[in-house]
């Protein structure tokens, strides 16, 4: 971690604990939008010095809100300016980042947040641009507020390029399902059948010859030279064969002709795609090797580069968690339950799912690699199913609280610098 970062991080444990109530704040919560931002400034104390400040988003509205900050600070006695911004969508970045530039305090106040809290202001849910900056300045009087990190560059850049492949990815799955379940399904259902044993073969009967009475008027050897370029012997043409005698008695629609027209456009997408997720992937790798962490999250078993690369793009720094549970807050996978009413022993506490979704689903793939191909895990997961191996769902808890281990695990490593110890499952 370098200074300025621990400083940022420093700064801002202090002021959760001494917010409240305190008289040397000015707050300003604003209201992020895609062209005009709204500000409300007020005191810790309760005390409203301007209920609405619109200004642009661009250099010239950043300047007039420091100046107007600055001046009502100096007039107020304060000593202290703390900015709360709601995230919204990438909006409000360009203006977090100037502030953190400008050597502003800022704070996040978090989506949900924000929304529990708004009826709280007058008792009615009231939605406007006003309301909302004065919703976020009472909660960051509260002290109801997140910080906001600003890592540097790596990680930025691995954040970016992992966003980018998980957009990507999505694509290609709607592209996939759009061939599969749009015009195989309909022109050709029985392809379906075979579309597991070889998508490269698949893929070219939907670009070349979808249409079943196209197949049908070919000798089977055409039919097979056209679709595929490599001989894999004797299951490869028995497999193709079948397709083609499936072809005559095809029980598919009438193909118009500007299916040919679709099913070029969707295969080719598709190809196109799968090129630029293995640039990104290539891109990633390299980002990934200029951590020095990197090493050490490989040698976590069910640790793979895509794994890796997810929970270092996620994490940054690992010194900017006081604890576990905060790093297990960040992937939602602590854990919540609603005792109202109940005891310990009848409440079933379940995982938060508030944090990095893609993150958990990521651990959760890993862990159940590890459990099935690792000695010292495979132990682990078998003694954690001990004496329950009949409550209904248990294998799956069990994984989801190895993923959990395991993410608690890389976070030690990544601080420790050092590669993974099968006694760290015992802690």
């Amino acid at each position: 971690m370098n200074e300025v970062d621990a400083i940022r991080i420093e700064a801002f444990r202090q002021f959760k604990k001494e917010i409240r109530g305190s008289k040397e704040y000015l707050i300003v919560g604003i209201d992020v939008a895609k062209e005009k931002h709204h500000a409300f400034f007020g005191t810790a104390t309760g005390k409203t010095l301007l209920r609405r400040l619109v200004f642009e988003n661009d250099l010239d509205g950043f300047s007039k809100l420091l100046d107007r900050a600055e001046a009502l600070r100096i007039q107020e006695g304060l000593s202290k300016v703390v900015f709360g911004l709601e995230p919204t969508g990438d909006y409000h970045k360009p203006l977090g980042e100037h502030l953190i530039k400008c050597a502003k305090f800022v704070v996040l106040a978090s989506g949900v947040a924000v929304k529990r809290n708004r009826e709280l202001l007058d008792g009615r849910w009231d939605k406007n641009d006003g309301k909302d900056a004065a919703n976020v300045a009472d909660l960051v009087v509260q002290g109801k507020c997140m910080f906001y990190e600003y890592p540097e560059g790596k990680v930025r850049d691995l954040r970016v390029l992992l966003s980018l492949k998980m957009h990507l990815k999505k694509q290609e799955h709607r592209l996939r399902v759009r061939i599969r379940n749009h015009l195989v399904a309909q022109y050709f259902p029985e392809l379906d059948r075979a579309w597991g044993h070889s998508e490269s073969e698949s893929l070219a009967i939907v670009r070349w010859c979808l249409d079943p009475s196209v197949i049908a008027g070919l000798e089977p050897d055409e039919f097979i030279k056209r679709v595929t370029h490599r001989d894999r012997g004797a299951r490869q043409r028995a497999r193709l064969e079948g397709l083609w005698k499936s072809a005559v008695d095809s029980v598919g629609c009438q193909v118009p002709e500007a299916v040919s027209v679709e099913c070029q456009v969707v295969v080719e997408g598709l190809k196109r795609l799968k090129e630029e997720i293995k640039e990104v992937s290539d891109e990633i790798e390299l980002i990934c090797h200029r951590f020095e962490e990197y090493p050490f999250l490989l040698s976590i078993p069910g640790f793979g580069p895509g794994v890796s690369a997810q929970v270092l793009g996620a994490i940054g720094d690992p010194h900017r968690f006081n604890n576990a549970s905060e790093v297990l807050k960040m992937a939602g996978l602590d854990l919540s339950a609603s005792r109202s009413g109940k005891t310990s022993e009848t409440a079933r506490p379940v995982i938060s799912k508030r944090g990095k979704a893609h993150l958990r689903y990521m651990l959760y793939q890993a862990a159940l690699i590890a459990s099935i191909h690792n000695r010292d895990f495979i132990n682990y997961y078998t003694q954690k199913l001990v004496g329950r191996q009949q409550e209904q769902g248990i294998k799956t808890k069990m994984r989801v609280k190895l993923a959990a281990k395991l993410l608690v695990i890389a976070w030690t490593l990544m601080k420790k610098k050092e590669p993974f110890d099968p006694g760290y499952l015992k802690n």
